[in-house]
């Protein structure tokens, strides 16, 4: 009977430290497997290289478009721009000029 008490005393003292070596390993595993943990960030890596690429063409791109937003000030419009887009928009053209259908 000694023994079946001294088993279950030692069972419940080594509860509590079970308990929180298993949460500890938990932790861990979270800290390394997790969506934010150490080996997610090789794709952490890539995504941020994808991204550098893809902000390195938007400036590009808001480059080209700030200066078009240049070329039509109000106050000195650029001719050349200004006819480009009224023809393309408009679908208009000079007397002078001669129409050849790209279809």
């Amino acid at each position: 009977m000694a023994k079946k008490e001294k088993i279950g005393s030692l069972i419940k003292a080594a509860l509590g430290p079970g308990f929180a070596l298993l949460t500890l390993l938990a932790i861990a595993g979270y800290a390394v497997l997790g969506p934010t943990g150490i080996l997610a960030w090789g794709e952490y890596q890539r995504t941020l290289d994808d991204r550098s690429a893809q902000l390195t063409s938007l400036e590009i791109e808001r480059d080209s478009l700030m200066n078009r937003v240049n070329l039509l000030d109000p106050e000195g419009a650029d001719p050349d721009l200004t006819g480009e887009l009224i023809r393309k928009e408009l679908n208009v053209a000079h007397p002078d000029e001669v129409i050849i259908p790209l279809k």
